[in-house]
């Protein structure tokens, strides 16, 4: 049977505390068939980003391993942060790597929530492919007032209440949100302006369900840290929609009022397609083909010899 490589970019409520971070990231450290591709915490968004990739048993016992620190470590009752959020644990995406395709992912999905609820105590909601219900393959619904609303609305409206466990949520740690998705690269553009208003609405005009891209979700944030706003951006189809038109529309909606683009994040991990492909753009290159890129030519060969 084929070895199966899946990756996960659990999220989780916190960026500030140090010494929980290092708690929780040393959950996915040194686990023979879990590989920690990188973690980043953000004190502004107050959240941390871990990329995994490995066999699907290893990474959802590191999980179950990582959901127990948040839970004793995370109440979402005195979180405060830029990002939406509803759960310590908040997100828990699976992608197909290799081996493993996306149907069972989605298998994956759904066997992990019942553990996951089970072992943890924290109810569960389904998203992108794995959701139950259509409006819960968004994100941003099943957020929709994020954990402040949700933990209220989730004890008495059906329509709102976890598809593991409740009625409520868990009376700390909140609820998790756990699916199967395509790679989703987090993307964002920091703006030389304090107004916030500025940053929303630049967003408005690039995400999907305002009538902007599709496949791109967006929101405006505030580093009040830097006294600057960021449009923060998930693209969950880069091959649709590439890193550089996103980019220079928001370069285009900046001038309106006098902004400009001060930078861009990659949060967490990227497809090398997805950098080449703005490579080539802004390189002007013609007829460009990533077979002509070395590393990646001499990666398939050697991948092809070890088969």
């Amino acid at each position: 049977m084929a070895m199966q490589l899946i990756e996960c970019v659990p999220n989780f409520s916190e960026g500030r505390r140090q010494e929980v971070i290092e708690k929780i990231v040393a959950c996915f450290k040194n686990k023979r068939g879990v590989y920690l591709l990188d973690h980043r915490a953000d004190e502004d968004h107050n959240r941390l980003v871990i990329s995994l990739v490995g066999a699907p048993a290893p990474i959802q016992d590191a999980l179950i391993e990582a959901a127990k620190v948040a839970l004793d470590n995370i109440d979402m009752n005195s979180h405060q942060g830029g990002h939406p959020r509803i759960g310590a644990v908040d997100v828990v995406p699976f992608t197909p790597i290799k081996g493993i395709t996306m149907e069972e992912c989605i298998e994956l999905a759904h066997s992990f929530g019942e553990r996951y609820f089970k072992e943890c105590g924290i109810p569960v909601y389904y998203y992108e492919d794995a959701a139950k219900r259509p409006e819960r393959k968004r994100l941003e619904v099943i957020r929709r007032g994020q954990y402040e609303v949700l933990k209220e609305e989730a004890k008495t409206k059906e329509e709102r209440m976890p598809d593991v466990g409740g009625p409520g949520l868990h009376c700390t740690a909140g609820a998790t949100v756990i699916g199967a998705r395509k790679f989703l690269v987090a993307f964002n553009v920091n703006l030389d302006t304090s107004d916030l208003d500025i940053a929303k609405k630049i967003a408005n005009t690039v995400r999907a369900s305002s009538g902007g891209f599709c496949h791109v979700k967006g929101i405006g944030l505030a580093l009040e840290e830097r006294g600057i706003t960021q449009v923060s951006m998930n693209l969950v189809d880069y091959e649709k929609n590439s890193l550089y038109r996103v980019l220079e529309m928001i370069r285009m909606e900046a001038r309106r009022w006098g902004v400009q683009v001060i930078e861009t994040e990659v949060y967490g991990m990227i497809p090398v397609n997805a950098i080449l492909e703005s490579a080539a753009y802004y390189m002007q290159i013609s007829d460009f083909d990533p077979a002509q890129v070395l590393e990646l030519q001499l990666l398939e060969l050697m991948g092809e010899r070890a088969e």
